[in-house]
């Protein structure tokens, strides 16, 4: 299947570099360009594409707001894009609300051309892309922020995990690939991919990113808790 994709981005080398590069790929298909937030939503509401590539500092409307747009479609609009946005530097101040407006993860646009590559096919299947660097600079905003862990509702959709589902949960939050996880718990990979979507279908999470808020916010994982 071809995955559909539109790119926004104010500099227009950017997006003549991005798209020559995506469009050499037999799966990919670049179906739309934009200059600013403002048109990307528009671009993205009439050309329904698989993933947006989305820079944060844009004009008009800015990434996230643009993203958020795009997330939150009106009524009646049933297509859903995945989101995957672009920044200079992964310590951008835009990552947390990012992913709490719903992207599916963050690109370095300094990447090498296969990151770029990759990232698209790996949100376009439907997981996130929360690199090593951009997980460290979430705990690191959650221990300078230091949220005070919210109870009710969280705690009864906690209590829906088993003990190692719980554990897994963690380990996500902790910035674990699949692959780490199965060899800190002694598990098949597979296994791992099966309990992480028993966590996403239990706690109603879209992907890995959204559960690596849920887990600080929830205080499974605190900020400065031993790996």
């Amino acid at each position: 299947m071809t995955i559909r994709v539109i790119i926004v981005d104010d500099q227009a080398m950017v997006r003549a570099g991005f798209a020559a590069l995506l469009s050499a790929q037999a799966d990919i298909d670049v179906v739309g360009e934009a200059p600013d937030g403002r048109e990307g939503v528009r671009v993205a509401r009439s050309t329904h594409p698989d993933v947006v590539l989305m820079d944060v500092r844009i004009p008009e409307m800015d990434g996230l707001a643009a993203a958020r747009e795009i997330l939150d479609p009106p009524t009646g609009v049933v297509h859903r894009p995945k989101v995957l946005m672009l920044t200079t530097f992964d310590v951008d101040d835009y990552v947390y609300e990012a992913l709490r407006a719903g992207a599916s993860g963050f690109l370095l646009k300094d990447a090498p051309p296969a990151d770029l590559i990759g990232a698209v096919r790996v949100v376009a299947a439907g997981e996130a892309l929360l690199a090593p660097s951009v997980t460290r600079r979430l705990i690191a905003d959650f221990a300078a922020q230091r949220p005070a862990p919210r109870r009710g509702a969280e705690a009864l959709r906690l209590q829906g995990l088993t003990p190692r589902e719980t554990e897994v949960l963690e380990l996500i939050a902790r910035g674990l690939s699949n692959q780490e996880i199965a060899g800190r718990l002694v598990l098949a990979e597979q296994t791992v991919k099966t309990h992480i979507g028993r966590v996403l279908a239990k706690l109603g999470l879209r992907d890995r990113a959204q559960a690596v808020i849920f887990a600080y916010e929830s205080g499974v994982v605190r900020p400065g808790d031993p790996g």
